[in-house]
């Protein structure tokens, strides 16, 4: 099978387009015939090695897939034919033919397509545990997104009128990721040069609720600062590549939390709590009440290019490899 590979931890550059056996069928597992594969920031930090979890060289890249079932267990949920979207862990996603434990497999509604689907499970998940679990989203309030062209910002936009917020404040970094981030549903949207004063001016000098910040670097302090009393800002990720510093005597004017949402730890450790979110997340999709996402498609032969516009910050929106 035709699979993107990393054998140089040399960065995005380093993939390679390869033939390679297809994976064995494992018990327990489900073997998918892929046709898109997603690509997220993890897959830009493990093709340099950077990632806390590192497979061993020579790997597949990406661990999201959507495609249709080949072979199951008799007892799944799941069944030949059907169209399903799933995880496939450390990477082994970006290649024809996939292998994923079966309780990380589910079924891809029908008004969405294999390509869309493929764009679903890593954002749109990671935003459900941001805003539901570690951001304890009230109903009404307002969230504001960093980097909310990007394929997290994106997904927040996308869903978090769904799960009960008033006002979605997008910060983007030019004009053209502004028509993004409207296209998504944001209810304003303010670009980075002076996104803090523009802010306090929308919300009338009280503020925000919840930040959902996966890019980090020198606005993680005004971030704090954009808070209502009580608000929560919410750490995703660093794709600007500086790690903030906290001075936690911040945290006490007006009684706000950082708190860190790591959805890849929680659901390791949180047996059962993938097949809660979707038992949630799944009904908003089949209805339209969360828009599927838009993605960025690119074919096989181009995975390095894709993977390299999350780690230039090109990429607008979720990102998407092709492989049938």
């Amino acid at each position: 099978m035709r699979a993107a590979q990393v054998s140089k931890l040399e960065g995005p550059e380093a993939i390679e387009i390869v033939d390679i056996p297809e994976p064995a069928s494992q018990a327990g597992a489900v073997v998918i015939d892929v046709h898109a594969a997603g690509v997220a920031f993890p897959d830009v930090l493990m093709t340099r090695g950077l990632y806390q979890m590192k497979p061993e060289l020579p790997f597949v890249v990406g661990g999201e897939v959507a495609g249709i079932v080949r072979e199951a267990p008799e007892d799944a949920h799941v069944r030949p034919g059907d169209r399903v979207l799933a995880l496939t862990l450390l990477g082994n996603a970006m290649a024809e033919v996939a292998v994923a434990p079966v309780q990380m497999v589910f079924r891809l509604p029908d008004n969405i397509s294999l390509e869309a689907g493929a764009g679903i499970l890593f954002n749109d998940l990671t935003v459900h545990f941001c805003l539901r679990n570690r951001g304890r989203l009230a109903a009404g309030e307002t969230v504001l997104v960093h980097g909310a062209a990007g394929g997290i910002g994106t997904s927040t936009l996308r869903m978090a009128g769904a799960l009960g917020a008033g006002r979605v404040i997008a910060v983007v970094s030019t004009e053209e990721k502004a028509a993004v981030a409207r296209a998504n549903g944001a209810t304003n949207v303010v670009l980075t040069d002076g996104w803090l004063a523009a802010v306090k001016e929308l919300t009338g000098g009280r503020g925000v609720d919840i930040v959902l910040d996966p890019v980090g670097g020198d606005r993680f302090t005004d971030s704090i600062r954009s808070l209502a009393s009580a608000g929560r800002l919410l750490v995703v990720g660093f794709t600007a590549g500086e790690i903030p510093i906290v001075k936690v005597n911040r945290l006490l004017l007006k009684n706000v939390e950082v708190v860190g949402a790591a959805w890849g730890e929680w659901v390791l450790t949180h047996p059962g709590y993938l097949q809660e979110q979707w038992a949630e997340v799944e009904p908003l999709l089949a209805a339209g009440k969360i828009a599927p996402p838009q993605p960025v498609v690119y074919p096989l032969e181009q995975a390095a290019a894709a993977v390299a516009s999350l780690d230039n910050r090109t990429a607008t929106g979720k990102v998407v490899v092709t492989l049938r």
